[in-house]
């Protein structure tokens, strides 16, 4: 097994407003756990700028063109009560885009048997046109467009354990059969979208939402009854996630009770799903997770899973 981990410095220039759950810090606090003995043969890279080409085939090129213009020379300019741009957020974006695709070359041309890209912001809130939730770019469905467009791979499934729904995601894919969109996540939380009826015009969407309180027990279920069962199925030839840490039981926008071995267990999960149909194919983008602790030991075993299997 050879895991990649994709960073850049760049991911700490995206300035959020003090006390605002997204922060630096995050990256801070990943960058410490994986300087551990225990990582010490983790492959490890920087990520590339993100290629316009690889963005507008998900975001209309007048859209990101006006995110790009209305990033400030210094300050912040909200776009939303929860979304920012500061003078390095179009920095930290295009890295967080470029290190996804990165990840899916380094995947699919196997120089690596998986990657785990830890950039930010996130983005699997950001629609075809309106970010939102924190997120400018939508990094999972980039990366999904790019594996597509440059490697001609039929099915992508990109599975979101963010304790928040992607309705970005879901929006991006609802009526696109070549990429299959499973979540699980709280609700009713924000952003109100991932009801069990939200399927798709083709069927190709997964939602298996779980409730406030619920633990390892209820979401190894929702995974086991819903989620898995649609992978066999679908038959990846890429499975990307978008690994949220929040559902972690000190995380404080949510309340879902996951330790760091429920997200161990999953991605050995998706990693069986993805040796069966997609040669062992694996690429993982970082999406929340805002208490520092929970977020480093949960993305820890997320990791020790990829790079162990």
């Amino acid at each position: 097994m050879s895991t990649l981990l994709i960073t850049h410095p760049a991911g700490l220039l995206h300035a959020t407003p003090a006390g605002h759950p997204e922060r630096a810090d995050r990256l801070r606090a990943l960058d410490r756990i994986f300087e551990q003995e225990r990582f010490a043969n983790l492959l490890r890279d920087q990520a590339p700028l993100g290629e316009r080409e690889d963005i507008i085939r998900v975001h209309p090129g007048d859209f990101v063109d006006a995110l790009a213009e209305a990033t400030p020379e210094d300050g912040v300019v909200r776009i939303d009560s929860d979304t920012v741009l500061s003078p390095g957020s179009w920095q930290a974006v295009l890295r967080a885009v470029g290190g996804a695709c990165f990840a899916v070359d380094e995947v699919v041309e196997k120089r690596v048997t998986n990657a785990f890209v830890a950039m930010r912001p996130p983005g699997h809130h950001c629609e075809t046109r309106r970010p939102m939730g924190f997120c400018l770019l939508n990094q999972a469905a980039i990366a999904a467009r790019h594996a597509q467009a440059k490697y001609g791979i039929g099915r992508v499934a990109i599975i979101d354990f963010d304790v928040h729904h992607g309705n970005g995601t879901q929006e991006i894919f609802w009526a696109d059969d070549s990429v299959l969109y499973a979540s699980t996540h709280e609700m009713p939380l924000y952003p109100g979208s991932g009801a069990v009826g939200e399927t798709g015009a083709l069927g190709t969407i997964v939602n298996a939402p779980l409730r406030s309180g619920d633990g390892g027990a209820e979401f190894k279920e929702a995974f086991e009854s819903r989620i898995l069962p649609r992978l066999e199925t679908y038959r990846p030839e890429l499975v990307i996630i978008s690994a949220g840490f929040d559902a972690h039981k000190n995380d404080p926008l949510a309340s879902l009770r996951l330790v760091d071995t429920d997200f161990g267990w999953v991605t050995k999960r998706l990693m069986e799903v993805a040796d069966k149909y997609a040669e062992g194919r694996v690429v993982s983008v970082l999406e929340g997770g805002y208490d520092l602790e929970g977020l480093a030991t949960s993305a820890a075993a997320h990791v020790t899973a990829l790079m162990h299997g």
